[in-house]
């Protein structure tokens, strides 16, 4: 790779939409109509979108949504959502990327908040930049025709089959709850449910428009397929398990279909409320939320831990300035953080502090896979208790 130091990195202007719009269509195969361009200008602002130039050519965008996630415990943590990134084909490997990010994050460095999180379309992009993939999700299909609840499943008595507009008022409550009890989720905003109310045209993907169930303490969103006998679930979310359970059995009794497909986390409880639990495929396995920890301290003292304990972190940042070696004093499920020159317990680059911040990847793991190194393997279990989750963190909304 080259730098390219003809290339011009700065922050956008209000009239420089129609150019990151161009630069996105081609990046990802979609062209943005006015509707989604007018909702991304709300989530965001000028200031938060950093391009590239190569004269009068928009070459390169990155920018980021201010947000909040939770992490495990269930506080509540700013966070900058990454977002529309893309180099044009016409300029590849001439870090434009690197220079971009660079510029981004040493504002996002300045503005403090603890965490930046993006969704990657390819894997092998963002971990030179610190960036580990923090969530997982399961593909899953379920044959309903030969689905079977055990004899202990809590009978359907809260589950009713609504309409859109009723969906609009209920909806937005029980994700709020849902999402502050699960780590890994962020708050949706209201241009982003108006968004999914409008369910407009381009957003179906050849699908029908949105069928909704709900329960008070959960709800599903799903479509049909007029070609094909399934049903595409959209958004499954359950504060409860009362409410999965009865949700599953209503959804698993739609007629005229055969399949139900959905996205879930590996660790929830579809198939074990089954007579067999075999009956649901796993057909992919893949990352959702990816995660950059901009400080250490402060995002290390935000969660709450699996065990008490006491262990010295060496971590190594190779893009900016967030590493270094750290003592992680746990009491009480909380952690008290400082910088030491204490020898370490266990050493990692960033990008996998990140990707075991919420839980979803453990110390041993990356043990075993040479991406960390522990003083002896009573340090690593001790690390590994502690980072553990008792459930899976899940992905709020896709950015």
């Amino acid at each position: 790779m080259t730098t390219d130091d003809t290339i011009t990195i700065r922050t956008a202007t209000d009239d420089d939409w129609d150019a990151v719009a161009l630069l996105d269509a081609h990046a990802f195969g979609e062209h943005q109509n006015s509707e989604d361009l007018a909702e991304t200008q709300i989530l965001t602002s000028s200031e938060h979108v950093v391009m590239a130039w190569d004269g009068d050519a928009p070459v390169g965008v990155a920018m980021h949504f201010p947000m909040s996630v939770t992490v495990p415990g269930g506080t509540q943590v700013e966070a900058s959502g990454v977002s529309w990134v893309s180099v044009a084909p016409t300029h590849r490997r001439r870090g434009i990327l690197r220079r971009m990010f660079t510029r981004q994050h040493e504002k996002l460095e300045k503005a403090g908040a603890p965490l930046s999180l993006l969704t990657a379309s390819e894997a092998t992009i963002y971990g030179r930049f610190g960036y580990g993939p923090a969530t997982e999700e399961h593909s899953v299909v379920l044959d309903r025709r030969f689905a079977q609840f055990h004899k202990d499943v809590p009978p359907v008595t809260g589950v009713r089959l609504i309409e859109s507009a009723e969906a609009s008022t209920l909806l937005p409550d029980i994700y709020h709850r849902w999402q502050r009890r699960t780590a890994g989720a962020q708050p949706k905003p209201p241009i982003r449910w108006e968004r999914f109310f409008a369910d407009r045209e381009n957003r179906r993907h050849g699908l029908t428009e949105l069928f909704f169930i709900a329960h008070a303490d959960g709800y599903v969103a799903y479509r049909r397929s007029p070609t094909e006998s399934k049903i595409v679930v959209q958004e499954f979310i359950a504060v409860t398990d009362q409410a999965y359970a009865e949700l599953w059995q209503v959804l698993a009794g739609v007629d005229l279909v055969d399949t139900i497909e959905v996205n879930q986390a590996p660790d929830e409880a579809l198939p074990f409320l089954l007579t067999s639990n075999r009956l649901p495929k796993i057909t992919a396995h893949h990352d959702a939320l990816w995660c950059r920890v901009m400080d250490v301290e402060a995002a290390l003292e935000a969660r709450t831990y699996g065990v008490d304990a006491q262990f010295v972190l060496e971590i190594e940042d190779p893009f900016l300035n967030a590493g270094g070696t750290f003592d992680v004093t746990i009491s009480e499920g909380r952690a008290s953080v400082t910088r030491t020159e204490a020898a370490p317990d266990a050493t990692m680059k960033l990008d996998v502090l990140s990707a075991m911040y919420f839980g979803t990847h453990s110390a041993t793991r990356f043990a075993a896979a040479s991406r960390l190194w522990a003083r002896d393997p009573e340090a690593l279990h001790t690390v590994d208790l502690a980072f553990s989750t008792d459930r899976a963190s899940v992905m709020g909304w896709a950015f």
